[in-house]
């Protein structure tokens, strides 16, 4: 049995020292987690949500906590793509980890805009929303129709040059793998998957929504057991890399994703309660490796047995 895990992976051509990742939403640009930790620790940050312009998001309240996880409408508040290049990127790149820019468009030619700049000023991989459930302005449609999905990502690709291209998909779907296929016909280079599940709370006090835009995302260990499946529906219909996410706050749930399909995995919500998650999601898979027997992480992934 190997005493030291190789625990390095890699994504579309992007090299991790370690398979976990940030969700992109739950860790703002690693300024308030950096004071808690390196950032250097994690493999990559999927830096949050990115609009062209300057978003002030919705109206409060917009977020509100379920019996296992929360429900979030903040729509994508963000200081534009250019503050980010401009004020947030240089703080990242003092760390040694992977930047991931999220980015969200009203129009194909908005994601094309967007890849255009955050390629020139140098970041490790794209992240293309096309599945934010709660931004009216055209988000959950494009990671709903195939079609939709097909042409934001051949922007993207048209854009980017040579930085990878990652689409997230939507878990509010009748059938992923149709959507995974449009966006790997159409040239992704990787898929990250799943977004939130749409949801709802209602005040029986109030009879009015708990939420100001009444439906947002659930997101926490509710959503682990759709995740996996999903992503290894994914893995199964379409050859890209996968991030795996949803629900993940442990090693074993890390493990579930990366068995399914996935080749890495994201971190969320479970750092709104532990802001040191991450570190013990990338411990506890190495140990799970080392009890496997595993020369590599990289071992897990798709290594599923079904029945």
């Amino acid at each position: 049995m190997p005493n030291q895990v190789d625990m390095t992976v890699n994504l579309a051509g992007m090299v991790m020292k370690n398979p976990v990742c940030v969700a992109s939403g739950t860790y703002g640009f690693g300024r308030e987690y950096g004071q808690f930790y390196d950032l250097s620790e994690i493999g990559g940050i999927c830096a949050k949500g990115l609009t062209l312009h300057r978003r002030e998001g919705n109206p409060a309240p917009r977020i509100a906590e379920t019996p296992m996880g929360i429900l979030n409408s903040v729509g994508l508040q963000n200081p534009g793509v250019d503050a980010f290049i401009d004020h947030e990127l240089p703080y990242l790149r003092q760390f040694d980890v992977k930047v991931i820019a999220n980015i969200s468009g009203n129009t194909p030619e908005e994601y094309g805009i967007m890849c255009e700049k955050l390629t020139q000023a140098g970041v490790d991989m794209i992240e293309v929303n096309i599945s934010c459930p709660n931004v009216k302005a055209g988000g959950l449609a494009y990671g709903t129709r195939p079609e939709l999905a097909a042409e934001v990502t051949r922007e993207a690709k048209a854009h980017a040059g040579h930085v990878p291209v990652m689409v997230k998909l939507s878990p509010n779907v009748t059938d992923i793998t149709e959507i995974a296929r449009a966006v790997a016909d159409a040239g992704a280079d990787a898929l990250s998957l799943i977004n939130t599940l749409r949801g709802m709370r209602i005040d029986v006090n109030t009879n009015r929504p708990v939420l100001k835009m009444n439906t947002g995302g659930l997101s926490g260990p509710a959503v682990l057991p759709v995740a996996v499946r999903m992503v290894w529906e994914v893995a199964q219909a379409v050859s890209l890399p996968i991030l795996g996410m949803g629900g993940v706050s442990k090693g074993e749930d890390a493990a579930q994703l990366m068995l399914a399909g996935a080749t890495a995995v994201a971190v969320g919500t479970a750092m709104f309660a532990d802001p040191f998650a991450p570190i013990a999601v990338r411990d506890g898979l190495a140990d799970i490796a080392r009890r496997k027997g595993l020369a590599a992480v990289s071992q897990l992934t798709g290594a599923v047995q079904p029945w």
